[in-house]
């Protein structure tokens, strides 16, 4: 269990948190943790919904702040349990983001008196599937839960702030021809060759690059995946590309789609899964007090992230945490202890002045 030594200690929580195995669909046991180590805090009201806990203070403050974190991690790849050397501790879950979620527990503990009243959320099956992703699963059950003036979600960022985010989308453009044998394929229509021109469109495509307050974004769209063909001796009918779009906060889901069908317009195509973008956030005044603690200009978050969700019910958010984007989901990954360390001083100025 989390002993009151390692909640004061954000370094050895993240490595108690990280030994806790949580693939996607396995946080029960750390949630539990997290519930009683949060319910041994006198200064915090404690609920559970599923596999998604938060705990917040009641101190009449007239602002409310969220620090979330998600529990889960992608599976493990023999890189468990975690294991420190030098400056680094290594493990699943290092970067992404079980240090991050360290720092919102760590202040959760320690921190009776905050400037704002704070809720902590921690929830589960964000590296999966949206519709079981813990934070989407509250805003549609308990909306209320996320009611806040500001978030700051506990994404890798390097100790630096990346604001907004990008939507991304994902679609299934469809090549069709007609089925015939491979020694008479004059009397078939060939659907892969024909899906040659998608290929061309998408190789040929200008990503934008869109500046929202100073942060720049960079958008994608490229083919995932690609299926077709029927047998060694069919011609054949159909041929699917799966694409990926990413794209800025200055555009809706609808625009988004509409801009990818309308670079197919001779094909069919399917929008199998979204996710809006959410704005950088930076014009409040909490966002700003926060900027000034970090000390460092914001960056565009280029990638997805939940604080589109809370954009969604009208919570300005940000990312911050200590791990590297760039290590999550490696089998090498691993956080600095420095930067746990510094992420910690950084959020406990800023909630403690």
């Amino acid at each position: 269990m989390l002993s009151p030594e390692i909640l004061a200690d954000p370094v050895e929580l993240t490595r108690a948190l990280v030994d806790v195995e949580s693939v996607s669909g396995n946080e029960a046991a750390l949630a539990d943790q997290v519930e009683a180590a949060l319910r041994g805090a006198p200064h915090l009201s404690v609920e559970r919904h599923g596999n998604v806990v938060l705990a917040s203070t009641a101190l009449g403050r007239p602002q409310r702040v969220v620090l979330a974190g998600h529990l889960d991690t992608v599976p493990v790849a023999g890189n468990l349990p975690s294991r420190a050397e030098g400056d680094l501790i290594h493990g699943c879950g290092t970067s992404d983001m079980k240090s991050g979620a360290a720092l919102a527990l760590h202040l959760a503990a320690t921190v009776a008196e905050p400037r704002y009243d704070v809720t902590y959320l921690f929830y589960d099956c964000e590296e999966v599937e949206a519709e079981r992703n813990g934070l989407n699963v509250l805003a549609r059950t308990h909306p209320d839960k996320l009611a806040a003036d500001f978030a700051i979600l506990l994404e890798p960022t390097y100790g630096l702030v990346e604001a907004g985010c990008q939507g991304t989308m994902r679609a299934v453009v469809t090549a069709t021809g007609q089925r015939a044998h491979a020694a008479r394929s004059w009397l078939g229509v060939n659907a892969i060759h024909a899906a040659g021109a998608i290929m061309t469109t998408l190789g040929a495509y200008q990503p934008r690059t869109v500046t929202i307050d100073g942060c720049t974004y960079r958008e994608g769209l490229n083919a995932v995946r690609i299926s077709g063909g029927v047998a060694g001796n069919v011609i054949p009918d159909e041929c699917r590309v799966e694409i990926n779009y990413r794209f800025a906060p200055d555009r809706t889901e609808a625009e988004a789609a509409a801009h990818v069908r309308g670079l197919f317009p001779d094909f069919e195509v399917e929008i199998t899964d979204s996710a809006p973008a959410a704005m950088p956030g930076l014009d409040g005044a909490i966002a700003k007090e926060f900027l000034d603690v970090v000390g460092q200009p914001p960056q565009a978050k280029l990638g997805w992230t939940d604080v589109a969700r809370f954009a969604a019910a009208g919570v300005p958010a940000l990312n911050f945490g200590p791990g590297d984007p760039n290590l999550a989901h490696k089998p090498e990954e691993h956080v600095e202890i420095s930067k746990i360390r510094a992420g910690a001083a950084t959020l406990r100025r800023w909630l403690a002045a």
